[in-house]
């Protein structure tokens, strides 16, 4: 009997790891991918969605278009995980699987900040980039705060895209000179794993005016006033958040989370249920949360399975990526990572161009034809 592989979450990790499947094994892949959306968007399209210049529609990529060899992916809501029997259970069936890989990113918990859902906004989901869509354009005057509410979160350098993008959005309009920006991040830096990059990004907040508040978190808002894990209080008449992240529920009802996240072994992302991986956003790699980590988290999960099922060489995870930047004027910069290859961290940086933003746009290219064919 085929191998049956069984993966939660048709995000980049997910994706990527049906891809190499396929390739790898054509119609005996025996691959069931379950995901509960419709489609698939890259999360720095909404950095776009936000601010006007596209629609969900227009960048959602549906997963009617993901037609591979030996793969099979259906739209359900997981409703339990038996991690021990590899079992799971879904609002349309039970699935069982030799190999489980859980693959279900990060959620956001909005009620961790108290205030945020009533007085703030969120800018990370699909639904809330499309809300401040409309919010935008009714702002014109005024305090603006870009606050981090918890750590670890997705794509390290999301919030500084935020504020960057929003003061060239405000200047357009005409309106700069009318509003302070501030950002409030937990971090050291805007972006620890490339002093380069983090360097570049300080020195355009103070070129634009843009207040960076470092090692703060917001903890509160209340009606006009975010108020910081060290007591300041901040006054805004417009909050863009980063919702404190957390596995889904389903992940913690399974018994596979510690300290708030899913341990892996690093060099092979198998949880401590053999056969069982874990990939992306809600593992506890130590790495960043990013796209392009969890698909180099899904090349090693590929060989390992490679190598139990037809004797494959399993390779360990490389811990590469990159972490791009939009600087809402048409540059983007971007630092390619290694964490895992060498004795330390490698990381290549390339400034703000026009050539970054071609880099960017290949980027998406490429993973729309790899995987939708478009």
């Amino acid at each position: 009997m085929k191998s049956r592989v069984l993966i939660l979450g048709a995000g980049f990790g997910g994706m990527e790891l049906a891809t190499l499947l396929s390739q790898a094994l054509g119609e005996d892949a025996n691959v069931t991918v379950i995901d509960k959306r419709d489609s698939f968007v890259f999360g720095y399209s909404r950095i776009d969605v936000m601010f006007g210049k596209t629609t969900l529609d227009e960048v959602g990529m549906p997963y009617a278009s993901f037609v591979k060899p030996g793969i099979t992916l259906v739209r359900e809501t997981i409703t339990s995980i038996d991690a021990t029997a590899k079992r799971v259970t879904t609002d349309g069936g039970i699935y069982e699987a030799d190999f489980l890989v859980i693959a279900l990113g990060a959620d956001y918990d909005m009620a961790a900040t108290p205030g945020l859902a009533e007085h703030g906004n969120e800018f990370y989901s699909d639904a809330g980039a499309d809300r401040l869509r409309d919010v935008l354009p009714e702002f014109s005057s005024g305090p603006l705060i870009v606050g981090i509410c918890g750590f670890p979160y997705k794509c390290p350098p999301g919030p500084s895209e935020c504020a960057l993008t929003l003061h060239h959005y405000l200047t357009e309009r005409g309106i700069r000179e009318d509003c302070d920006i501030t950002f409030v991040s937990p971090l050291s830096s805007p972006m620890p794993a490339s002093a380069e990059m983090a360097q570049a990004l300080m020195d355009s907040f103070e070129e634009f005016g843009i207040r960076l508040l470092r090692q703060r978190t917001v903890v509160r808002l209340e009606p006009g006033v975010a108020v910081l894990d060290d007591g300041t209080e901040l006054p805004f008449a417009l909050f863009l958040g980063v919702p404190k992240h957390q596995p889904p529920q389903v992940v913690f009802d399974s018994g596979l989370t510690e300290d708030g996240w899913v341990p892996i072994d690093l060099p092979t992302l198998e949880t401590s249920f053999p056969g069982v991986y874990a990939i992306g956003d809600m593992a506890a790699t130590g790495l960043p949360k990013s796209g392009t980590f969890a698909e180099s988290a899904a090349r090693s999960v590929s060989t390992s399975i490679l190598a139990r099922i037809a004797g494959n060489k399993a390779e360990r995870n490389t811990g590469t990526g990159t972490c791009i930047v939009e600087y809402g004027d048409g540059r983007v910069s971007y630092a390619q990572l290694d964490f895992l290859t060498g004795p330390k961290l490698e990381a290549i940086y390339h400034p703000p161009s026009i050539a970054g933003k071609n880099f960017k746009q290949a980027f998406d290219d490429t993973r729309r034809a790899r995987w939708f064919g478009q």
